[in-house]
């Protein structure tokens, strides 16, 4: 029988604070950045559920709602949203933190991550069991996702 873990068993946090090397020529934190640090969290958040080695094959969806400065606080959650066979969705969303600790959401992002072996092969990862409503919705939405992304490689768009 195959394994299953929880959402909670692989989720991740991280934290970085905004400097001048992160900033873009108009003063904001350049996208580049962080989608690097995006796709960090993404990769963790794999690797947990999956306990192997794990590559990134798609980002799906990336939406920058705000911008974000030089010596913000910056802090990005990931988790599992939907697992298949040997691929997992992760869901990364993306914060800026004030000194109060309130967080304004300003970009959230899925990705595809699939498990390998030594020789780069895709292998089974446990499945995902869902213990929310909240992990059932997103996890829906994470079915309709997939079939996005199945439609799209078939019309090569």
């Amino acid at each position: 029988m195959r394994p299953t873990k929880k959402v909670s068993a692989s989720q991740t946090e991280q934290q970085y604070i905004l400097r001048p090397a992160h900033i873009n020529p108009y003063g904001r934190l350049f996208g580049a950045q962080l989608l690097k640090w995006i796709d960090e969290v993404a990769g963790i958040v794999a690797v947990r559920h999956a306990n192997a080695i794990v590559t990134t094959a798609a980002i799906d969806n990336l939406q920058f709602k705000e911008p974000a400065y030089a010596g913000d606080l910056i802090v990005l959650l990931g988790r599992v949203t939907y697992v298949g066979r040997s691929s997992m969705e992760i869901r990364v969303d993306t914060y800026t933190e004030a000194l109060d600790s309130t967080r304004k959401h300003i970009n959230r992002a899925y990705i595809d991550m699939v498990a390998i072996n030594d020789e780069g092969k895709a292998i089974e990862v446990p499945a995902l069991e869902l213990e929310t409503e909240e992990q059932r919705i997103e996890h829906e939405a994470a079915v309709k996702r997939k079939e996005m992304r199945k439609q799209r490689r078939l019309e090569d768009f």
